[in-house]
C-alpha cells in the first residue's frame, strides 16, 4: 500500500542537537525528529542514545567524514525517492565542521530543500562566556590534523584582528 505524501517530499532536515545538556534540545526538533522518515547520524551510537532518550524510534544510518561519498549517495536515493531524512551530529548544528556541509550541497544540486531545525550552537555558546569583547570573530572551525596544514592556516590568520574562534 503506497503511502499518502504531503509537501515534505524529498526534504533534508538540518536538525540541532544539544551540546552537553538535554534541556537544550529545541521542541521544533523533537516534532521534526518524530516526523522524518529517518535519521542519518556523525555516529549510530550517540544519535541513537538521543533518539532513546527522546522515546523516539526511526532508523538510523551513519553518515561521517570516511564514509560519506557512497552514504550520501544512498541518503540522497532515498529522498529521490520520497523519504525525507534528518540529519544530527554528536552535538550542535549539522554541517558546521562535519560532512554534512556534502550532503547539503549535493541536496542543493539534486533539488532537494534543505530545511534548518535551528537550536544550540557552540560557538555562540563560546563567544557569550568568554569576556571577549570585540564585536567581530572568525570561526575556522577544527584545525587540520596535518602538522603542516595547521601551521600554514596559523600563519594566514596571525594578522587578524578580530577574534579567531577554533574547534579542539
Amino acid at each position: 500500500r503506497k503511502r499518502q505524501r504531503d509537501n515534505s517530499d524529498n526534504m533534508l532536515y538540518i536538525i540541532s542537537t544539544p551540546i552537553g545538556n538535554m534541556g537544550d534540545i529545541s521542541q521544533r526538533a523533537i516534532e521534526t525528529l518524530k516526523a522524518v522518515d529517518f535519521v542519518a547520524a556523525e555516529d549510530t551510537r550517540v544519535g541513537g542514545k538521543l533518539l532513546m532518550l527522546l522515546g523516539i524510534k526511526k532508523p538510523l544510518v551513519s553518515y561521517f567524514e570516511h564514509n560519506k561519498s557512497y552514504k550520501g549517495d544512498a541518503i540522497i536515493k532515498r529522498m529521490e525517492n520520497g523519504e525525507t531524512c534528518g540529519l544530527i551530529t554528536d552535538a550542535g548544528t549539522p554541517a558546521v565542521s562535519d560532512p554534512g556541509a556534502s550532503l547539503v550541497a549535493e541536496c542543493h544540486e539534486k533539488g532537494i530543500k534543505v530545511v534548518p531545525i535551528p537550536g544550540c550552537c557552540a560557538v555562540a555558546a563560546a563567544i557569550s562566556v568568554s569576556g571577549l569583547t570585540n564585536k567581530k570573530f572568525i570561526f575556522e572551525g577544527f584545525l587540520s590534523e596535518s602538522k603542516k596544514d595547521r601551521v600554514d592556516t596559523l600563519e594566514e590568520l596571525k594578522t587578524q584582528k578580530r577574534d579567531i574562534v577554533f574547534y579542539s
